[in-house]
């Protein structure tokens, strides 16, 4: 595979496969979030997430914020915060009644948290948030650009505008997030997007890059044969 520019950030919350993935060279940090802790079956936020720093080591690491309150919110982001050295805390854009976490987030910096503010889809929030981390350490921008895509846009421009705004502030970098396929992390790493997160699925069709396509084909074909005859098909 072609060599990258673009970061490849895992994005999970199975401990072994993330044990595994923390020896793969390709992997430069790591992020998850409450939704997939429970698919997961976590239960216990904060021993899944110490347990996480362990087996990372050096890479970044995301945890996130659950509460709707910006009180604690904010509390919640002091505790995540002192789990390790290489811990970014996740807020998300705005709470659930719409209310932006911008003054939470501008708060959280100028105190020195490392912040991956999250579940961004426009321009629009990009600048705010721009804004408020300006004043602080460095921190990742997390635009949902497999999200966007989901509904019919073209990410790439949008994606591509969002780096402009944070040009300004170069301690920040850009996470392109949910990706739907291999493709976007070409896309990404050609725009010069600084990170992109995969999922496990997503990783494994690394080994398919550059593949003889009358191959691929054929093993298709072989595929579908041996599927219909384990089947027993009639017609």
């Amino acid at each position: 595979m072609q060599e990258l520019s673009v970061k490849v950030f895992a994005d999970g919350a199975d401990l072994d496969e993330i044990r595994e993935l923390a020896a793969n060279p390709l992997i430069q940090g790591f992020t998850t979030n409450p939704t997939l802790m429970r698919k997961a079956g976590i239960n216990d936020y904060e021993a899944f997430a110490r347990d996480v720093v362990v087996e990372t080591g050096n890479h970044p690491i995301s945890f996130e914020v659950f509460s709707d309150e910006f009180d604690e919110m904010h509390r919640q982001a002091l505790k995540i915060a002192s789990w390790g050295e290489h811990v970014n805390v996740k807020v998300p854009v705005t709470n659930t009644r719409g209310e932006s976490t911008a003054p939470l987030v501008r708060e959280l910096a100028e105190s020195g948290v490392r912040c991956n503010v999250t579940a961004l889809m426009t321009p629009a929030q990009v600048e705010v948030v721009t804004a408020a981390l300006a004043p602080g350490p460095s921190a990742y921008i997390s635009v949902f650009a497999g999200r966007i895509a989901d509904t019919g846009r073209d990410p790439v421009p949008v994606m591509r505008a969002c780096l402009d705004i944070m040009a300004t502030v170069p301690a920040l970098e850009l996470i392109w997030a949910s990706p739907r396929e291999l493709l976007n992390v070409f896309q990404a790493d050609e725009i010069g997007c600084h990170v992109i997160t995969a999922t496990p699925d997503v990783l494994k069709k690394i080994g398919l890059v550059g593949k003889d396509l009358v191959e691929y084909s054929l093993e298709t074909v072989k595929m579908f044969h041996a599927d219909a005859a384990a089947a027993g098909y009639q017609v």
